[in-house]
């Protein structure tokens, strides 16, 4: 959760105060009708009561989100991480359920909005009937190169933090996760196309 420097509120509780008393008033940029930046915004909107205009781009938030066109960005870090150290943009919050090794001095939107947690991931998946011994030899290697001390550093540098999974594990999260998405969506009646 990332806002201009210029905007007054600096705190999600300063945030949310500002945003009810001026409904439909902050500009909320999103990368595009339904992406994972949308329903973040969403998803807090849904969570705090606060409403705000949503601003969808094809293109690139970051110049109008430098120009104080926009107030606030539910921003994966590696979008913005350079703009937050260079000073250009002031980040408020961090979406996901723990502090980011890269911005450790920021506290997440849930230690302030008990259960929110919005976070952009990947993962590697494989055709359907591949057979289980290749899918457990990719979940080997791709495990063991997470947690190559060199790889977390530098996904740790942008702010992302790469977390192994079984194949198990990751389907039973993608299920929840699309579960998940899937409310807010139908709550925000956000169709695309």
């Amino acid at each position: 959760m990332t806002v201009s420097p210029s905007f007054p509120a600096k705190t999600v509780p300063e945030f949310i105060a500002y945003a009810k008393a001026r409904p439909s008033e902050i500009n909320v940029a999103t990368s595009g009708k339904g992406s994972s930046v949308h329903l973040a915004g969403e998803l807090f909107m849904s969570m705090t009561g606060i409403k705000m205009t949503v601003v969808h781009y094809r293109e690139s938030y970051v110049p109008d989100m430098l120009a104080g066109r926009l107030q606030v960005v539910f921003s994966p870090i590696p979008t913005i991480i350079e703009q937050i150290r260079a000073g250009k943009l002031q980040a408020v919050a961090i979406t996901g359920d723990a502090r980011s090794p890269a911005l450790q001095d920021v506290p997440t939107i849930a230690e302030f909005v008990p259960g929110y947690e919005a976070i952009v991931w990947n993962g590697m998946v494989a055709p359907k009937n591949t057979p289980v011994g290749i899918i457990d030899q990719l979940n080997s290697a791709i495990n063991a190169n997470l947690g190559d001390e060199r790889v977390k550093a530098q996904f740790g540098n942008v702010g992302s933090v790469p977390k192994s999974m079984t194949p198990l594990e990751f389907g039973k999260f993608v299920a929840d996760d699309t579960a998940k998405w899937g409310k807010i969506i139908q709550a925000a009646n956000i169709k695309v196309g």
